[in-house]
């Protein structure tokens, strides 16, 4: 397809399909039914189709909307091979660090301060220190060799994370998350899969000195059963059928609640909460 081609996809599309799938809201002109996965959060204003299927929970009552499909992986792509239970000294951040929601910040400080290392898979830090390892974009082996050589992945975000995918490929080599208390994060991490923190020094208080011990295969098994692939597909295609028959997905038009920007609506909520940096 060429670069001209792009506004005018819809050409391409084969008379005999039964249901467009689409990663982009945008509302098609066939008459072939058709669904969207939001990815991502809405912006003030932004109005979904009904058919627009969100990727949790909270994710959907964030767009008062109902549909949703947790994300998936191919555990054959994450091999199981589970560290031996010790005192946690290496943590991983995954994620885009520049996106200050990510909060990398935090994860660096508290690392640093308890002398604990972190590993940053994604994002890059200028800080000399010898507890502090970047490593940029990786992907393949060398992101799975940086993961299973950590004890716990570091995912406090402070905004409404509407999935995040690093939690299920940490918890699918059977490292434990934690996490902060926003968007998704409580739906994915329980008391057998992580930490949920509300605050900066419930964060410092676990990377300082973690007493609980984890079931890495438990961890696993809570992958296999709840976002392994086969389980994502059989959701979408269940969708598929209700869109195919004519039935929608949500009552109405799926849109962000708030009239504040998502990346900084739990920001300025939790500011009097995080300490600061």
């Amino acid at each position: 397809m060429q670069k001209k081609d792009l506004n005018d996809w819809e050409k391409f599309i084969p008379k005999n399909i039964d249901i467009i799938h689409l990663s982009a809201n945008y509302k098609p002109k066939t008459d072939i039914p058709y669904i969207i996965t939001v990815h991502g959060n809405g912006q003030p204003g932004e109005v979904f189709p009904k058919n627009s299927v969100f990727l949790s929970k909270k994710h959907a009552e964030n767009h008062n909307a109902t549909a949703y499909i947790y994300n998936g992986i191919d555990l054959e792509e994450y091999p199981f091979n589970p560290k031996q239970n010790q005192a946690w000294e290496n943590f991983f951040f995954l994620g885009k660090g520049s996106w200050s929601v990510k909060n990398l910040k935090q994860c660096i400080h508290v690392t640093k301060r308890n002398k604990k290392h972190l590993h940053i898979i994604g994002g890059r830090s200028f800080i000399p220190s010898t507890y502090i390892h970047s490593y940029g974009p990786l992907g393949g082996q060398e992101k799975l060799d940086v993961m299973n050589k950590c004890d716990a992945l570091l995912f406090p975000v402070l905004w409404h994370e509407p999935f995040g995918i690093a939690i299920i490929e940490a918890m699918a080599l059977g490292k434990p998350v934690i996490g902060s208390p926003y968007g998704s994060l409580p739906e994915l991490i329980n008391e057998d899969t992580g930490f949920i923190c509300n605050n900066y020094e419930d964060l410092a208080k676990i990377v300082k000195n973690n007493t609980k011990k984890f079931e890495a295969e438990k961890i696993r098994d809570y992958v296999k059963s709840n976002f392994a692939i086969k389980k994502y597909t059989e959701e979408n295609i269940n969708l598929y059928e209700k869109v195919i028959n004519y039935k929608q997905l949500n009552e109405g038009n799926p849109g962000w609640k708030s009239t504040v920007k998502p990346e900084k609506l739990t920001y300025r909520s939790i500011a009097s909460s995080v300490k600061k940096l």
